[in-house]
């Protein structure tokens, strides 16, 4: 299959702008700039990601300063012509103003240190900074054609490598460790653009979270439902190299998986040598039917709220104990956005009331807890359509028995 994508354009570029400057219009605060710092959002605004700031300004026009590499910059940025070169931020200044009102920033990942820094140039303080975080996950939560060319490219990928590439990786004897990199090596071959992006700060990953049996219900800080043991304390990822695969275990494997910046979401779990136990099938059947259930009512004007609560009810006591993690570990949360970054806007849970729009593109994950055994269980992502959930990962998979 040769693959076609859509190319990106500065008129694209420029109309995620100005769905930006909507956003912070309707807000009702007065405001006189959105700083952009993160790279993420900087790729998402201009087209190329550099040590730099996106500036929108509340009369509309903005700019793209860059300090390191302007170089790369004039080659790669979508708005040229808003491109300025930086050396420090006193040249923002002389060209944009200085600020004298309220100012958008990115909360979330925007540290303290650049604040002193930007508060040289501009005048800033706490009481004038307002949270872009929200703002700009809601403009980027709808994707274009654009986008979506990516990420279909990026599910079809993905459903190649659950459903040909890792059951002829897993062999007895292998450890959590050596699969990662024999699985990181097989996707950068596929097309994997070589790394799996999150929004929530301090969030790290190589490629996701895997276990072999008890190890994929070890307690981790991700905030997702499945756990890992990893290699130790210090790094609690990748893979713990003492855990080798043997007959009968359960294989639990959860992958961000993306191609030209765009992810998609996907889990699937594998029985190991012998027949998955009858509480392991009906667990994970249960899991399917509130995928299922869920992926239908993925429909522009849903609320994620109520989507949650609908998907959610009437579950079993027994399947509740271990549903999306145990105890305190539990998540509280069915699903959620994907796209340049794997934790995007929105979620599906609750107090998330603000209605699904079309080309969202959202992961479902219901997973279930098993003590002693391991985490059973489905993800894949969906497209937002008026006939509901488009899967675009494969989708609706039975525990594969190997």
């Amino acid at each position: 299959m040769n693959f076609q994508p859509i190319q990106p354009s500065n008129q694209e570029i420029q109309d995620r702008i100005g769905r930006l400057y909507e956003a912070a219009q309707k807000q009702g605060d007065p405001w006189e700039f959105v700083f952009v710092t993160d790279k993420t959002n900087q790729y998402y605004f201009t087209g190329t990601m550099q040590d730099g700031v996106f500036v929108l300004k509340n009369d509309g026009s903005y700019y793209y300063f860059v300090r390191k590499s302007y170089e790369r910059a004039r080659d790669e940025c979508l708005i040229p012509k808003n491109l300025r070169p930086m050396d420090s931020y006193r040249d923002m200044a002389q060209i944009i103003g200085k600020n004298s009102g309220n100012v958008y920033i990115e909360t979330e990942c925007f540290t303290y240190a650049t604040l002193g820094r930007l508060g040289k140039y501009f005048d800033l303080d706490s009481s004038k900074i307002l949270p872009a975080d929200r703002l700009i996950q809601k403009v980027r939560a709808q994707k274009s054609p654009y986008e979506l060319s990516w990420l279909e490219e990026s599910g079809r990928q993905h459903n190649i490598l659950f459903r040909d590439v890792i059951p002829a990786l897993l062999r007895e004897g292998i450890d959590e460790a050596e699969l990662v990199g024999e699985l990181y090596s097989s996707m950068i071959k596929l097309g994997y653009h070589g790394v799996t992006r999150f929004g929530k700060f301090q969030t790290e990953a190589v490629i996701g979270q895997l276990g072999f049996g008890e190890n994929s219900t070890y307690p981790t800080n991700f905030d997702g439902p499945g756990g890992a043991k990893g290699l130790g304390a210090a790094v609690p990822i990748i893979g713990d190299r003492n855990r080798k695969l043997k007959k009968g275990d359960l294989v639990f494997i959860d992958i961000g998986y993306g191609t030209n910046g765009y992810h998609t979401d996907r889990t699937q779990v594998y029985m190991f040598g012998k027949e998955a136990p009858e509480y392991a099938k009906k667990a994970h059947k249960t899991c399917l039917e509130i995928q299922k259930r869920t992926a239908a009512l993925l429909v522009p004007g849903n609320i994620p709220s109520e989507i949650y609560d609908l998907a959610t009810a009437d579950l079993e006591p027994e399947f509740l104990e271990g549903f999306m993690g145990r105890g305190s570990e539990r998540v509280k949360f069915l699903g959620h956005g994907v796209g340049l970054q794997v934790d995007e806007y929105p979620v599906i849970a609750k107090k998330f009331d603000e209605p699904l729009v079309e080309n969202m593109a959202i992961a479902i994950e219901p997973k279930c807890c098993i003590k002693n055994f391991g985490v059973v269980g489905v993800e894949d992502t969906y497209i937002v359509e008026k006939e509901g959930g488009r899967c675009i990962t494969g989708g609706q998979k039975e525990i594969i028995e190997l």
